[in-house]
């Protein structure tokens, strides 16, 4: 459904006062480059009841603004023309719009590195004198944020020369200029972008809507928005709640008691200020360009987003469809641009979620395109200079694609699909002609895994148009992947030497399989929780979703057993068994602050089993001990352990008598390896692990506050008669 910007925008000075004479937005303005092969909308504003005259190109249509003093025509779709010609609008006035061209109309949005200008990008003292072609077009919309859709966007066409183009978008004019060269027709390039921004102020509100994963966008900005049902509801209740404050405040008032607190504001009635927040630069940037005739996007950005993992497809899923609704182009072309692997601070896999995430935005949202770039990345600079690759590849997708000139090849290798082969995997692509690796070397970058998701590295051999992977480490995979991690520049490319992006799949861990491991036989369920980000149990003792502390009777072992899910769906495990230290299973559980629980002592026929590298695999091992304490602890060795660092919060530290930090830590003490370690659960953000941290500088994760670095932190307690 067509959602014209001027009648969904609230425009108060139109509505309160009368258009002297005829006005257009600043996207119609001297050197504008109109879309050939479809109608084009023009619009604008007048006195209301005025009649409105536009000719051009052998054209004249009229028609009356309304009562808002809006008006808008179409004209016939057009033939493409180099020729300058003379756009006229009549009302009260005329206005004369000079070297008017008509071809290919792109819209080319996103942050830094759309934004990214000529003068910045490698060999810009080349590519700047070469730059003198007034066929192609160039609109910068300028920086702005609004909480309202506006309803024009101040700017103005700048023709293509040396002396314009330093400060114009480098992939927009890479991209422009391809397109050129290939079509022969002008070329418009609309270029909305904001470096560091992230990609939900570029959507429009109608984008959120029916995204499950995104209402609570959709809430927001409904409700902030003053036209919305949602917010005169949550305006009117807050208001009829407030008037009822005030009576009672009156009242108490009157009779000498102490005013009750008032109502508080709904923080959603005000959208946050800021230039990051939801629809925002949509409004300010791009909603006074509806519905100027294009043929479709690129977009280059995700940077921001990085750690959203395919939260990312939603939020691209919105943008996407909203632009489309909004345009009235159900089929809008968008295309967009890969990260460049970078050196990010944080999780080395946050990045390829998100590559994860663009490539299934290709296959998922119809006339969606991704252009690969992990071979022309700069690992320290998260702005790549080489812009002209990049602008190429995306206007090859497109003269493919989009212009249908299918004897331009695009693609490098996408993945197709795998199959297990004995202790091998072979991986299938498609547009895999010629594959091969740009450096002559095997195959890099693959990695593959058994059941327990513990990947490493793989041998990789190309066969035709699959790769064979193997590792001597794993004789029964289920799972692979391929460049997953933030620094990848795989080698594999294909006859064209285009690369391949990162992927993966197969069968891996999911929430609870490390219950079956054969070393759990015989236990029983004694305890379960997911912890919380901050559990708080000070406040509020642990409520176990299994709970068998009353029946559970005598036991002879115990095992604990640690499940860590991340925001990628990765899963970390460990499970640890042991001869019982404890009679009482009240002290198998979450150390109690009530009754300031305190357990530090070796433990005997130590088993361990885990998917998480460093931690060893023990079978009845003598060299395990236990913290188990509901107070604060030091330091200080005080069991007296081998290795024990005093410096250091590690396995053999010092317990507290007051305090209510908490920890509850199993180790092996003779592998000098904390196994699991939960603290910081009594008040404040969780500290969790399995391992050593090697984040930290404690080895048992003291201090490090990261329980927001997992979806789910599940812990398990079992016993065994």
């Amino acid at each position: 459904m067509l959602k014209l910007r001027y009648f969904t925008t609230v425009i108060a000075l139109a509505v309160a006062t009368a258009w002297a004479e005829v006005k257009l937005p600043s996207i119609f303005s001297s050197h504008m480059v109109l879309q050939q092969g479809q109608s084009i909308p023009v619009w604008g504003w007048a006195e209301a009841g005025e009649q409105v005259t536009v000719s051009f190109a052998g054209q004249t249509v009229q028609t009356t603004a309304d009562k808002a003093g809006l008006w808008r025509l179409e004209l016939k779709a057009l033939t493409a023309s180099a020729q300058p010609a003379v756009l006229t609008v009549k009302g009260s006035n005329t206005i004369t719009i000079d070297d008017v061209l008509v071809g290919e109309v792109w819209f080319c949005s996103g942050q830094s590195n759309m934004e990214w200008s000529m003068s910045r990008i490698a060999n810009a003292k080349d590519e700047i004198p070469k730059a003198d072609n007034p066929l192609i077009r160039h609109f910068k919309a300028d920086k702005k944020a609004s909480a309202l859709p506006l309803d024009n966007v101040p700017s103005q066409w700048v023709l293509t020369t040396p002396a314009t183009i330093p400060g114009h978008s480098a992939v927009a004019y890479m991209f422009g200029r391809r397109l050129h060269q290939a079509l022969n027709v002008p070329v418009g390039l609309i270029n909305s972008s904001w470096g560091g921004t992230r990609i939900e102020p570029w959507t429009p509100a109608s984008g959120f809507e029916g995204i499950p994963a995104l209402a609570d966008i959709k809430k927001m900005v409904d409700t902030a928005n003053p036209t919305t049902e949602l917010h005169k509801k949550t305006l009117n209740a807050y208001l009829i709640e407030l008037d009822n404050w005030k009576a009672a405040a009156t009242l108490s008032s009157q009779e000498g008691r102490v005013l009750p607190p008032p109502p508080a504001f709904p923080p959603h009635l005000i959208l946050p200020s800021g230039h990051q927040q939801p629809t925002v630069l949509y409004n300010a940037m791009v909603a006074g360009l509806v519905p100027y005739a294009i043929k479709g996007a690129i977009w280059y950005q995700g940077e921001s987003n990085r750690g959203e993992g395919m939260l990312y497809l939603e939020k691209t899923k919105a943008l996407v469809e909203g632009w489309r609704k909004e345009w009235g182009l159900p089929n809008l072309p968008y295309y967009m641009v890969q990260l460049a692997p970078y050196k990010y601070g944080g999780s080395e896999t946050a990045l390829p979620e998100i590559w994860e995430a663009q490539s299934a935005a290709a296959k998922v949202i119809p006339h969606v395109g991704y252009t690969v770039i992990n071979d022309i990345a700069t690992l320290g600079d998260i702005h790549p200079p080489n812009k002209q690759d990049v602008g190429l590849r995306l206007a090859n997708q497109a003269l493919n694609r989009t212009y249908n000139q299918k004897e331009i090849e695009w693609s490098g290798p996408t993945y197709k699909g795998y199959q297990i082969q004995g202790a091998k995997i072979r991986v299938a692509f498609d547009f895999a002609g010629g594959l091969k690796t740009r450096d002559g070397k095997a195959p890099d970058w693959f990695e593959i895994s058994g059941a327990d998701c513990n990947f490493v590295k793989a041998d990789a051999v190309i066969d035709g148009e699959t790769v064979v992977i193997s590792s001597p480490e794993v004789t029964s995979p289920t799972a692979l992947r391929f460049a997953w991690h933030q620094l990848a520049e795989p080698n594999l490319v294909n006859h064209l030497g285009l690369p391949t992006g990162a992927f993966r799949d197969g069968k891996t861990m999911e929430l609870d399989d490390a219950k079956t491991l054969k070393e759990l036989a015989g236990f029983k369920p004694l305890y379960e929780i997911d912890l919380a980000t901050s559990p708080g149990f000070a406040a509020k003792p642990p409520v176990y979703t299994i709970d068998n502390s009353k029946t559970i009777g005598e036991f002879k072992q115990v095992a604990y057993l640690l499940q860590l899910q991340d925001k990628s769906g990765a899963i970390q495990y460990v499970m640890t068994a042991m001869d019982a230290f404890t009679p009482n299973p009240i002290e198998l559980a979450i150390p109690r602050l009530s009754a300031k629980t305190r357990l530090q002592t070796k433990v005997a026929n130590l088993t361990v089993r885990s998917n998480v590298k460093g931690v060893p695999a023990l079978t009845h091992d003598n060299g395990g001990c236990i913290e188990f304490c509901a107070l604060n602890y030091g330091t200080p060795a005080a069991a007296g352990l081998p290795g024990g660092d005093s410096r250091k919060y590690d396995f053999d530290d010092t317990f507290s008598d007051d305090g209510g930090y908490g920890c509850l830590q199993i180790h092996s003490w003779k592998a000098r390896t904390t196994l699991l370690a939960i603290n910081n659960f009594n008040g404040g953000v969780l500290d969790i692990g399995i391992g050593n941290n090697t984040k930290g500088e404690h080895p048992d994760y003291t201090f490090m506050k990261n329980g927001g670095d997992y979806t789910t932190r599940r812990l398990t307690i079992f016993v065994k008669h």
